[in-house]
């Protein structure tokens, strides 16, 4: 194994947007929405989780290089109709490697706190998570030199 030689590369500006899903039960949902969680907003602690990964995503994924981000956004929304949380992650860097991975975690940082703060309300009687599941994570646009 070997992290990839990139010192050829020129930098530049670089930006990854990922989103994906997190399925919770449609009661899960409205207790969210009308802020009945007991650990707190989980559309905040997602946003702030998902920042986070970005930054840490070398220590994660040993095999991608430590960079510095310029901009890390993450907007985490409701889809009552579906019963899903959305999440989508903007990542920007000027860098000699790309920012899929730092938004790819991103997403799924952020979604995985939202299950973390609402895990207790999505077991059925048996205590069994029926429903909850993360899906279709993936990146929907990748910018190499863009305008900075």
């Amino acid at each position: 194994m070997r992290q990839v030689d990139i010192s050829h590369k020129p930098f530049i500006v670089r930006e990854a947007v990922a989103e994906g899903h997190l399925r919770l039960r449609p009661e899960t949902i409205e207790r969210i929405k009308r802020g009945l969680v007991e650990k707190g907003d989980p559309l905040q602690l997602a946003q702030l989780g998902g920042i986070i990964a970005a930054k840490e995503t070398p220590r994660i994924l040993p095999l991608c290089h430590p960079i510095r981000l310029e901009s890390v956004n993450v907007e985490v929304t409701l889809d009552e109709e579906r019963s899903l949380v959305h999440a989508k992650a903007v990542v920007r860097a000027i860098e000699q490697t790309g920012v899929e991975m730092e938004a790819l975690m991103a997403v799924v940082g952020s979604l995985l706190n939202v299950w973390d703060a609402v895990k207790q309300y999505e077991k059925d009687e048996a205590g069994q998570y029926t429903v909850t599941e993360l899906v279709s994570v993936r990146v929907v646009r990748k910018v190499k030199g863009a305008e900075g």
